[in-house]
């Protein structure tokens, strides 16, 4: 038998299961595996689910599943105790329950740092063992609203910033980690745990981070919602670096409302994170989920993008694929501005925009900063790295994918000439960016996720990546839509009145 036959035969015998019993009642796993937050919160209060039967079905999920999808590289030995604690607090009526994502199971990115007894390794086992100082940023904002933190999900390893060649997905760790939807398909993204885990039901929400492309790639083949915040508007303290300049973390969901409930959770400022103190200004007075409005579309103007490797462009497979979206978006009041708006060198943004010369000068900074903070770390330095590589060739899988990128930065010697003409390059073209949106009125952009994600990236800007069907192999599409700074409650509007009018998720297919 092949492998993908093998693939199949499991995912056949593992959903022939027994139901499980919640409070006396049955929670049957059709009903348990799309369930949303607002579902979850309901049956809380009506006393049909707890904390810790949540927990133990999302658990047995991960020992289930993750031998083939390899998404999860840790479950939290505390999730069951943090459940009894949430139970409790419910029981009390202590103002912690009353909290939107309150005893809410999250799994968060294995880059994002938690003071416990989970490791937080890149998905190198460079790291394994290290002791951080502290909770990240969005962690203590999560502990603080009550969610269950119950384990670390696979990534590309360091967030796919140690060789350009190392599969989307893979780390040394967990190993390959497998689209639940079709096995042979990319998972995308560096986030491809955490949008592989809650696609597959393995969680009810997830947490990512984005420095171009790995929240909202992973969310679009994945069928899941990702949003990528305006830069600074979640702490990124806490989290190992790729470049503070693009870095951020954000939300990986089944629904736009469910990754609303935990974007409104962790945004904020944080002391240990200077952007956070400029991007508080855009929180909006009420939070987010006010703009879970169905008619969102209405009157919004949306720019549908032709330009060669960004919007639509002359591919006739994907204008067709995605005409019957754009009807949806006029039938739901949207305004479309379908012209070739000029943005000054566009064309930049996917060439020679600098991104990656100024990528590699600020990771070498930023990593050995994190390093040399660990309480606790066999490494210190990203050349400490590269000897753990070299010392560990066949555990790292060295000799197949390599260390190009770790090797690129170590050699960079600080802000030269080419780091600040990429700077310079970068600030241009997003100042043209942001000229064209606002001379034109628009509310934003709509491509086919993920190809916007280098004109956010590089500008701090948002999107939000949600699902919009599957091709004809069953592979997941999203689609994205991306504004200005602080322009997340637009976008949600946008993404939650094009979701209901659409509602295109549906649960894996597991096809091999």
């Amino acid at each position: 038998m092949t492998g993908y036959g093998v693939l199949l035969v499991f995912f056949a015998i593992t959903f022939i299961s027994p139901s499980i019993s919640v409070n006396g009642g049955i929670l049957r796993k059709f009903q348990a595996q799309e369930i949303t937050v607002q579902d979850i919160q309901i049956a809380f209060k009506q006393k049909k689910l707890t904390s810790r039967k949540l927990v133990e079905f999302y658990i047995s999920e991960i020992q289930r599943l993750n031998p083939v999808l390899k998404s999860v590289l840790e479950i939290n030995p505390d999730a069951l105790y943090q459940a009894d604690k949430a139970d409790q607090e419910r029981k009390s009526k202590a103002p912690l329950s009353l909290s939107n994502i309150h005893g809410i199971p999250i799994l968060l990115k294995d880059n994002i740092a938690t003071k416990d007894k989970l490791n937080t390794t890149a998905g190198s086992y460079a790291l394994l063992g290290s002791v951080v100082p502290r909770d990240a940023g969005v962690v203590e904002k999560l502990r603080k609203a009550g969610a269950i933190i119950l384990g670390k999900a696979s990534l590309s390893e360091w967030s796919h910033y140690r060789a350009d060649f190392i599969p989307n997905g893979w780390c040394a760790r967990g190993g390959q980690a497998v689209n639940p939807y079709v096995a042979s398909a990319d998972p995308c993204g560096s986030s491809s745990g955490s949008a592989i885990s809650v696609a597959a039901n393995m969680a009810a929400v997830s947490l990512g981070t984005e420095t171009d492309g790995s929240i909202l790639c992973p969310s679009s083949y994945n069928s899941v919602v990702g949003i990528k915040p305006t830069l600074g508007l979640t702490s990124r303290a806490g989290v190992v670096p790729i470049t503070p300049r693009q870095d951020s973390v954000g939300p990986i969901c089944r629904t736009v409302s469910d990754a609303v409930y935990v974007l409104d959770a962790i945004v904020g400022f944080d002391r240990n994170d200077a952007a956070t103190r400029r991007s508080s200004k855009f929180i909006p007075s009420g939070g987010y989920p006010q703009f879970l409005r169905t008619d969102g579309l209405r009157g919004k103007r949306l720019l549908i993008t032709h330009y060669p490797g960004f919007g639509f462009s002359n591919d006739s497979a994907v204008v067709n694929a995605f005409e019957p979206h754009l009807r949806k978006l006029r039938d739901k009041g949207a305004v479309l501005v379908d012209k070739l708006l000029e943005i000054p060198n566009v064309s930049d943004y996917f060439g020679s925009s600098g991104e990656d010369t100024a990528m590699s000068v600020e990771f070498k900074s930023a990593i050995n900063t994190y390093l040399k903070k660990l309480v606790v770390s066999h490494v210190r330095t990203l050349e400490d790295l590269i000897k753990f590589n070299h010392k560990f060739s066949g555990l790292e899988m060295l000799k197949e994918f390599g260390q190009s990128l770790f090797l690129a930065s170590e050699a960079t010697n600080g802000t030269d000439a080419a780091y600040r003409k990429a700077i310079t390059n970068m600030k241009k073209l997003n100042k043209g960016y942001e000229k064209m949106m606002r001379d034109n009125k628009l509310d934003a952009f709509v491509t086919p996720s993920p190809n916007c994600s280098p004109v956010l990236a590089i500008g701090g800007y948002p999107g939000i990546s949600v699902p919009a069907g599957y091709d004809s192999n069953g592979v997941p599409l999203g689609i994205c839509f991306g504004g200005l700074k602080g322009s997340e409650p637009k976008l949600i509007e946008i993404a939650y009145g094009f979701e209901q009018a659409t509602k295109f998720r549906r649960p894996p297919a597991f096809k091999p």
